[in-house]
């Protein structure tokens, strides 16, 4: 019989030789590799017990990161179903872990030993962590309340699993065929050709949109057409709402499972269990945090919503109906090509997507010393994937990783960051990848990118970074294992460089000329930078506030049904009314595919893009590209993980703690004096 291309894990990593038959036999050899492995930290056989307790799990957490990975971007009804076969076995095994009597006695026994007494740095904080982590989540419960916490784990698995799949099922189930192109006035040459070639994909004639990024936002941002508009932005908020695919359910017992396993862990909601391990600690300082940035964007957003509807009057005249939602992004767009005289679309030709992952690797050279370059020879999982290698200044290639750029039917929507291997001796190489749902090449063209995606590729490639560039001894504590309302640190920094003329000279060159965009054209789309800023803030927190009110105020029998509650609490930060079907939650995989996810944690972006904006002002003041400025953001932020505290981290940085008005000034958010 062949061996089994998960147990072990092969190197480089078998994407070509992986089948939904491997998963279950895989799963339940590794899974008794990790039992094994903690009986032997239980029965004091297992050496240094700490030590022994951070790899426990490796084998069975890489192989998984591979299986969940093809779940997301080559799942096939075969595959899914191994997928969801495994997942209840998995959920009660690891929420064991964290409530296992005997590892945490054994842990804490060691704790109490001079040797444990002596640790230092990284490892006397994993001791720390471990043991507070064992305990926040119900080592010490009685027998009745590990069981019933197991349950929830189990569940929740479940639950949010389903809940990620409806999403990506209704998404597929979506498309809008244009057969008359008169419909499609206002419409960019590009997502018309797009469009046509979705269709012809399909074996259909004329135009077709999906609820995939590119075709969703150009359909928002430019159709002159209402009525598609409305029926396109419709069903986009009402994705997973009917049918086989329906979430609403499943939202509401999701949110009850998190309630019922934070009140038996002894906390007053999910926020307090979330939050309890990151910077903000509880959910009334996150909230405060979060109403604070509302209380001080509120009056700009007001204005900025005012002077839409007059711009909008003004063209249409003054009997012209109130925005719809379906209506904001299309006069926006409108009413700053009129303020700024710049078209977004004008900047595409400048960003093929080859160039600026190009242009992306020079400007991560310069700034960390370091090397990017194509890795041949690597199995990849589609014919799209990208395979690099990230190689010191010495020769030593620190990372791998793999680049999955565009849409497919079988790849959920959005875009992230995975670490499939944390590496903790200076000889082994770290493993990762980054996926994004960008412009598609077509016939004859390159991939063209607008500037919005050109932000989402340098954000994830600075997660990708954090990942990367982690030189932590303790697996636990690498790349981005850290604090979620930190970890968005080193990505949304990343995005300043999209940016600036040094930068952008590295990278946005006309794909057919090679010249660099124009200097009239880069200061149009520089004063348009914060059009409509406050409204972008609005949004990320109202996203935020959701979350949060979900977690930590609502209660069915007071509040009734949570997409209602939800949309109310949303339509506080909205830019128009919002109509009775408005049901995001129910496709906001953010909060409910995964167990945990962002929940509760949302604000943690607005939380970390007070300090990317405030460490950005260093790059800017003592060199944008400057290697000396680099080597410390490398050697304080990126490289060090959770080793320390991420405050000490971002002091030692910066050299005072994080500035609220750096984002505001950068936002153009502040009032004039």
């Amino acid at each position: 019989m062949p061996a089994n291309p998960l147990r072990p894990l092969a190197s480089p990593l078998p994407f070509d030789r992986l089948s939904a038959d491997v998963v279950a036999p895989a799963v339940d050899g590794l899974l008794a590799d990790a039992r094994a492995r903690l009986d032997a930290i239980r029965a004091g056989t297992a050496g240094d017990p700490l030590a022994a307790f951070d790899v426990a799990t490796l084998p069975l957490d890489d192989a998984m990161g591979v299986v969940s990975h093809l779940e997301s971007v080559a799942t096939y009804p075969a595959w899914r179903e191994a997928y969801n076969a495994v997942q209840p076995k998995l959920a009660a095994f690891y929420s064991s872990i964290l409530l296992d009597a005997e590892i945490y006695a054994t842990l804490a026994r060691h704790a109490e030993t001079p040797a444990a007494k002596a640790l230092a740095g990284p490892s006397a904080r994993f001791l720390t962590k471990t043991l507070e982590e064992l305990r926040r989540n119900g080592a010490a419960l009685d027998p009745v309340g590990k069981q019933k916490l197991e349950a929830i784990a189990v569940d929740l698995g479940n639950l949010t699993t389903r809940f990620s799949q409806n999403v990506l099922d209704a998404t597929n189930a979506f498309e809008l065929v244009i057969e008359d192109e008169a419909r499609l006035a206002g419409l960019p040459e590009s997502a018309r050709v797009g469009a046509r070639e979705s269709a012809a994909a399909k074996g259909k004639a004329g135009f077709r949109f999906t609820l995939q990024g590119p075709s969703y936002l150009a359909v928002m941002t430019y159709l002159d057409d209402a009525a598609v508009r409305e029926s396109v932005w419709r069903a986009y908020n009402a994705r997973a709402t009917t049918g086989d695919h329906d979430n609403r359910g499943l939202v509401g017992d999701i949110l009850r499972l998190r309630k019922e396993k934070a009140r038996l862990l002894g906390f007053a909601d999910f926020a307090d269990l979330t939050l309890a391990d990151r910077m903000a600690r509880t959910g009334r300082t996150a909230y405060d945090f979060v109403r604070d940035l509302e209380a001080r964007t509120r009056p700009f957003f007001d204005r900025e919503n005012e002077e839409l509807l007059a711009f909008r009057r003004s063209i249409e005249g003054p009997g012209a109906p109130a925005l719809a939602p379906w209506d904001v992004s299309y006069y926006a767009e409108k009413q700053r090509r009129a303020l700024y005289d710049f078209d977004e679309e004008e900047l595409r030709p400048y960003f093929s997507a080859d160039r600026v992952l190009s242009g992306l690797f020079d400007i991560v050279s310069k700034l960390y010393g370091v090397e990017v370059r194509p890795h041949a020879g690597l199995p990849v999982w589609h014919e799209d994937v990208q395979t690099f290698e990230l190689r010191e200044a010495d020769g030593r290639v620190a990372g791998l990783f793999y680049v999955d750029l565009f849409p497919r039917e079988s790849k959920r929507d959005g875009a992230w960051m995975a670490g499939l291997h944390t590496a903790t001796a200076p000889d082994e190489a770290h493993l990762a990848l980054m996926c994004a749902n960008l412009s598609p090449p077509g016939e004859g063209r390159p991939a063209l990118l607008t500037h919005r995606e050109v932000e989402t590729l340098f954000h994830e490639f600075g997660h990708l970074l954090h990942h990367l560039l982690s030189r932590v001894p303790v697996r636990s504590l690498g790349g981005t294992n850290v604090a979620w309302d930190f970890v968005e640190l080193p990505s949304q920094i990343m995005e300043n460089w999209c940016w600036e003329r040094a930068s952008l000279d590295l990278f946005a060159r006309h794909h057919e000329t090679g010249d660099p965009i124009p200097e009239a054209l880069l200061a149009k789309m520089r004063r348009a930078r914060t059009y409509r800023a406050a409204s972008a803030m609005m949004r990320q927190l109202g996203f935020a506030s959701v979350d949060l009110a979900m977690h930590t105020e609502h209660d069915p029998a007071r509040d009734g049904d949570v997409i209602a509650y939800a949309r109310a609490v949303i339509a506080r930060f909205s830019a128009a009314p919002l109509p009775a079907d408005y049901a995001m939650i129910a496709g906001f995989g953010h909060l409910f595919a995964s167990p945990t996810g962002y929940a509760a944690g949302y604000y943690s972006y607005k939380w970390a893009e007070v300090l990317d904006a405030d460490a950005f002002t260093r790059f800017a003041r003592e060199g944008l590209l400057s290697p000396e400025v680099g080597r410390a953001f490398r050697d304080e932020i990126l490289a060090r993980g959770d080793s320390e505290e991420p405050s000490v981290l971002f002091e030692r940085f910066m050299g005072r703690p994080p500035r609220l008005d750096a984002l505001l000034e950068r936002s153009g958010l502040v009032q004039a004096t």
